[in-house]
């Protein structure tokens, strides 16, 4: 649950402080150390894959071995004396060693006591990680308390340096540093420094303070804190995180500043005040909890009256002086091992809440906010689940028709057995009670949605599978039995049978072969495997116009359709088929490594009898001969698929797919994706993809593709001279002659520093995937710097990356 509000010297703890006395000059006259007075040593051929840094510190041996007793000191020097007080004086190449610790000089005097040691210059002291250099100082033998004047200091793993002019440790165990810097960047690089004229560390609580404080950019003070506060390790403190800038079309100038709170251990909350220039001011915040078995978070945004935006926005006027808010509240928990339990609720003012809000890329492409309260018990037979659920569209203006039905409660018990004779059984049932907030009168509404009521279903199974290493074999028979209690809203549908049920048997045999032959090609040794695969399904027709489409769609063409006995996801749906699939795979697999290089598949599925069960969608047609979705279902075959992945060498990859209709002899659906990879940062995407209007009869009228749609996508992401990178992808729709997507990204990242700008514009098809009349081009810029080991300014668009550029790695292009 950690969070950061302003990341420096959080390892100067472990060692010295400053503090000072008289007369002192600034941190910054002192000049700085050669490299490799710093412990900093150049890469060579060991140079990690992604290291941005040009060099590292490394620790050099000890000089002396530590004494043979723990605490004792062991020394070295050219000439010992012993002065009138009893004091021990070393001269020349002094060198004493306290276990871990190590000091050099070129004097040394040892009070008699041997409690501390006074050293004259130039002095070096060392613990692991650790390196002090200095002109002076006073060393503490039993307490370890350090004094160092004109010292610089270095820690190795957090890859920090800096110099002050006194370093001293304090009797509580606080440090001071007075007139000190320090930096990540390295040696004799002075891009940004943070100076401070008096710091206190206080390891114990986990924190410093400055005050006087000022960031410089090479020696430019930017930026001045009368007074800072800073964590020093991982621990929480309250404070102003660095803010988000950004700038849209829709919103115009964006500034986000988040004020961290630190509650307690196990809670803490952020502030998120945010201004728009075309917006207005927006007030947020995130809570965040942590208990034994539970966590969770509650956000919300809220903005009392909106400016609506830019003027050329379709719902300016919608939206304008509206209060616009949302709040998404997350819980999740356990009661034990096996039983657990998950809490979710958002909810937004409006659909457009994200498109204009959204911080990310990731976030303005937000479908729906969901609501649900889950419990669930897994058995090692049994699994049971009592839930309630729900979802707000993010559509706007939201239809209707659009809005999704809730789940008040539904309940499922569902268990299975396994034999060792390859026998099985399954129980499944499911109860489940739907209601929906809508206007029944609303002639937009399906008559088969225009209702609310429960549904009961049992689909008890049995079957057989055998898979030994050369093939498979698994028949399986299931019935489903399903029965409701239904309210009909619409005076069409309020005859039909309020208490209609449904049996029906889906029965299925699945098998396969597996061949293998070794080969040599292309003066390799391969082996090569050859899959036929041949899979019947058969479901009766049962009639089903009268009953309702709950939580029912049809599933998108695909190669696994072709080894499934359903046409149809959900339950109020069970398709009628009578098909035989058929199709054969083939493999090439490096004989050395085992790893697959190709893989060819075709397949295709004939069907004996024509289909007649449907969603009872109105606006497919599916009585109109000259209709794609009664084609759909008179058809004697499926599309013959056709797919293929060709892993050319370690960074070339080809995929390919295509659909083609073996009666109209058309293609209805292609695409082919060429992607290639370098581990030193380069990578390119290349795809085509062609699908026809209707060959996907999934969703309503506004969600289905109105036209063939051919498309062109092109990305990358490369690392060019070091640590600059760009990333860029360009989406263009080459039916309707535009742009859909352009997407830009700079990136300079080194050992000091990082610098990101994004830019992205993209069409909002405003919901409706069927048409591009209503469709707005939208812009938006985005800014993230970051000083290393101090912090950032701005967001990641990294996850959208990942989404938009295949092979994309933030660790790769960090």
């Amino acid at each position: 649950m950690g969070q950061r509000t302003f990341r420096t010297v959080a390892w100067l703890a472990g060692v010295v402080s400053v503090a000072g006395v008289g007369t002192l000059v600034n941190a910054e006259d002192l000049a700085s150390l050669p490299a490799d007075q710093l412990d900093w040593v150049a890469w060579g051929s060991d140079r990690p894959a992604g290291e941005v840094c040009q060099g590292h510190y490394v620790m050099p041996d000890y000089l002396l071995a530590p004494a043979a007793e723990a605490g004792h000191v062991r020394g070295q020097s050219d000439t010992a004396t012993y002065g009138s007080e009893g004091q021990t004086e070393l001269n020349g190449r002094v060198i004493l060693r306290q276990g871990e610790q190590q000091l050099q000089a070129s004097q040394a005097t040892l009070a008699n006591d041997r409690s501390k040691v006074d050293l004259q210059g130039p002095i070096t002291y060392r613990q692991p990680g650790v390196l002090v250099r200095g002109d002076q100082g006073e060393f503490g033998l039993n307490n370890q308390a350090a004094d160092v004047q004109r010292a610089y200091f270095v820690f190795h793993q957090a890859r920090l340096r800096g110099n002050a002019q006194r370093l001293e440790r304090l009797n509580d165990g606080q440090y001071r540093i007075l007139s000190g810097s320090f930096t990540t960047c390295e040696p004799q690089s002075r891009l940004w420094t943070l100076n401070g004229h008096n710091v206190v560390i206080n390891r114990a609580a986990g924190y410093g303070t400055a005050t006087h404080s000022t960031l410089r950019f090479y020696d430019v003070p930017v930026f001045y804190w009368p007074w800072v506060r800073f964590p020093i390790d991982d621990r929480r403190l309250t404070g102003m995180l660095y803010p988000s800038v950004g700038y849209s079309n829709s919103n115009g100038f964006d500034y986000l500043q988040p004020i961290y709170l630190n509650l307690a251990p196990n809670y803490d909350a952020t502030l998120y005040p945010r201004y728009m220039a075309r917006r207005g001011l927006v007030m947020g915040g995130q809570f965040r909890y942590l208990f034994d078995t539970d966590r969770g978070t509650i956000d919300g945004n809220y903005l009392n009256s909106d400016k609506g935006g830019s003027r050329d926005d379709s719902n300016y006027e919608l939206l304008r002086q509206k209060k616009r808010w949302y709040i998404n509240f997350q819980h999740d928990g356990s009661f034990n091992a096996r039983t657990t339990y998950q809490l979710r609720y958002g909810a937004a003012s409006d659909g457009n809440y994200f498109e204009d809000f959204g911080s990310t890329f990731a976030e303005q492409n937000t479908d729906n906010l969901e609501r649900r309260a889950q419990i669930d018990y897994q058995g090692d037979v049994w699994h049971l689940q009592a839930r309630a659920r729900g979802y707000q569209v993010m559509d706007f203006p939201v239809k209707d028709k659009d809005k999704p039905f809730y789940e008040l409660p539904s309940l499922s018990a569902n268990a299975s057995w396994h034999q060792p004779s390859g026998t099985y059984e399954e129980w499944n049932s499911n109860v489940t009670n739907f209601t929906r907030d809508v206007r029944w009168n609303n002639s937009g509404i399906d008559p088969t949605e225009a209702v609310t009521g429960a549904r009961l279903n049992l689909a008890p199974a049995i079957g057989y599978r055998r898979a030994p290493s050369w093939g498979f074999f698994e028949p399986r028979a299931q019935m489903y039995l399903t029965q409701y209690q239904l309210d009909w809203k619409q005076a069409g549908n309020r005859d039909w049978d309020k208490s209609p049920g449904r049996a029906v048997p889906v029965l299925s045999v699945d098998s396969g072969l597996v061949f293998e032959r070794p080969t040599h090609l292309f003066g390799s040794d391969w082996r090569q495997t050859l899959e036929p695969r041949l899979y019947y399904a058969y479901v009766p027709h049962r009639d089903q116009d009268n009953l309702p489409t709950f939580d029912t769609d049809y599933l998108s063409p695909s190669w696994s359709q072709l080894w499934t006995p359903f046409r149809f996801n959900g339950i109020d749906r069970i398709g009628d088929v009578n098909k035989l699939s058929y199709g054969v795979s083939s493999r090439f697999l490096e004989d050395a490594t085992g790893r697959e290089r190709f893989t060819a598949s075709i397949g295709q599925s004939r069907y004996f009898e024509d289909r007649k069960v449907t969603d009872n969608d109105p606006s497919k047609n599916f009585n109109d001969p000259k209709s794609d979705y009664w084609y759909m279902n008179h058809r004697k075959n499926s599309p013959a698929i056709g797919q293929l992945t060709w892993n050319i060498n370690d960074r070339y990859r080809v995929r390919y797919a295509n659909f083609f209709d073996t009666e109209r002899g058309q293609t209805e659906r292609n695409e082919v994706y060429l992607h290639y990879q370098h581990p030193a940062g380069r990578i390119f995407n290349l795809g085509y993809r062609w699908q026809v209007k209707d060959f996907d009869p999934s969703g309503d009228l506004d969600d289905r593709l109105g036209y063939n749609r051919e498309e062109y996508d092109t990305s990358f992401a490369l690392k060019v001279n070091g640590p600059f990178s760009v990333v860029g992808r360009y989406l263009y729709d080459h039916t309707n002659d535009r742009s859909l997507e352009a997407l830009a990204g700079v990136q300079y990242n080194d050992c000091c520093y990082a610098v990101e700008v994004a830019w992205r514009v993209y069409r909002d098809d405003n919901d409706t995937t069927n048409t591009i009349a209503d469709d707005e081009l939208k812009r938006g810029i985005f800014l993230r710097f970051m000083l290393k080991g101090l912090g950032g300014l701005g967001n990641k668009p990294e996850t959208y990356y990942q989404q938009a550029i295949e092979g994309y790695d933030p660790v790769l292009f960090q």
